[in-house]
């Protein structure tokens, strides 16, 4: 026998909770189904920007995140030679009303899903329900499910990643885009880098990059910080990574055997990592459409981004508020499915072509091209500190998150 939701949110991460909380805020009844079985602190690292937290304080979780995470003080740029190129205060040392805040994947979507059993209840998160597709009519949309009874909906929200079966439903040719670049993500116990408060950005991808942040503090009581460390690489191949599949130190440890400075050995935290992960960087071209009827994608089924620059998760909480405030507003729900993907799509696809083109360590690659990628003496030789302000406060804004644009809540 088929049960019924007025909203069918397909996936329980961090957009599909996210949506819920949303929902909630409106007093909108909604149910979440998740393919797993049971709901883990699964994956590494990830910052949340300030345009991230501000969605996230809205719904009341500021404190919480900052209690489980490390808030950033600020964002430096160094060559692979572990030269410091460019700092620059971050979060609300930056002149942001929010935070920029390093934390455990897992940690932040167990926060999203206590809040979301604490105030939607527990019938309203149901685990262990794969969707595989969904039918349509006049009067709802009826959801498929393996092994599991079918449900019907007033319209049904697709929050079910990059591998979405609901978007592979409306849009069978698509296909996911590898641009040669690998990557190999890290957490490793140690004690604090710098201030202990800082994200690095060390080397570029044309020569290997690796990014580091903290994301625990003082984990062991004994002062010492689980870091966060994602290695970058452009490979001359078309092999692509799997996701979440044990990484191999040999098929990248080459590259960085040799980065010891005198503030970070860096081969040495490799070595020591507790975990090492690899996932290729790919993502989706974006697409013409996100509706279709009584459905619609939203966060990484709507527009998968490479995971660079930090910005998937705000995204996705950016997609969950304002499609929930037309669900809110509107009459017809498939009025709001519409209003929100006008709202959304072109924003978003436009982040999408951002982080293909202009990468984060932009600076670093600037760098390396000035210097012929060697140790330089006086860098104001090359490029002055204004004009690396100049780079970094204008890939803000095409980026979407300028302090004027989190400030006046721009989407």
């Amino acid at each position: 026998m088929s049960q019924t939701a007025r909203i069918a949110i397909i996936g329980g991460g961090i957009c599909g909770l996210s949506l819920a909380l949303n929902l909630h805020r409106h007093g909108i009844a909604c149910t979440v189904f998740e393919r797993a079985p049971e709901i883990k602190e699964l994956g590494v690292g990830i910052t949340l920007l300030p345009h991230a937290m501000r969605e996230f304080t809205a719904l009341g979780l500021q404190d919480e995140l900052l209690k489980v995470g490390i808030e950033n003080r600020e964002s430096a740029f160094f060559n692979r030679f572990g030269q410091l190129i460019y700092k620059e205060p971050r979060g609300k040392f930056g002149g942001y009303p929010y935070p920029e805040v390093g934390i455990h994947r897992g940690k932040l979507h167990r926060i999203l899903y206590d809040a979301a059993i604490a105030r939607l209840g527990a019938d309203a998160i149901l685990t262990d329900h794969e969707c595989v597709g969904v039918d349509q009519d006049d009067r709802g949309a009826t959801i498929r499910f393996k092994d599991r009874a079918s449900v019907t909906a007033d319209v049904v929200i697709a929050c079910d990643g990059i591998n979405s079966a609901l978007r592979k439903q409306f849009v069978p040719d698509d296909k996911i885009a590898f641009a040669g670049i690998n990557t190999w993500r890290g957490i490793t116990r140690r004690k604090p880098i710098l201030d202990g408060r800082t994200y690095m950005r060390v080397g570029s991808i044309v020569t290997g990059k690796i990014v580091i942040y903290p994301i625990v503090d003082d984990i062991d009581g004994n002062g010492n910080q689980l870091i966060n460390w994602m290695a970058e690489i452009t490979q001359d191949t078309v092999g692509q990574n799997d996701w979440n599949k044990a990484g191999d130190l040999a098929d990248f440890f080459d590259i960085y055997k040799d980065w010891k400075f005198d503030w970070l050995d860096v081969a040495q935290m490799i070595r020591d990592a507790d975990q090492i992960l690899e996932y290729p960087m790919v993502d989706k071209d974006p697409i013409p459409r996100w509706t279709f009827g009584r459905v619609t994608l939203a966060g990484d089924a709507a527009h998968p981004m490479y995971p660079r620059g930090s910005n998937g998760a705000a995204q996705s909480a950016i997609d969950a508020r304002t499609l929930a405030d037309f669900l809110a507003s509107s009459a017809d729900p498939r009025d709001a499915l519409t209003s929100y993907e006008t709202a959304r799509r072109e924003v978003t696809a436009n982040v999408v072509r951002t982080n293909r083109a202009h990468p984060p360590d932009f600076i670093n690659i600037k760098v390396e091209k000035l210097t012929g990628d060697q140790p330089f003496d006086n860098l104001d030789k090359y490029i002055t500190q204004d004009e690396l302000r100049a780079l970094s406060e204008n890939y803000k804004k095409v980026a979407g998150f300028a302090v004027s644009d989190v400030s006046h809540g721009k989407r």
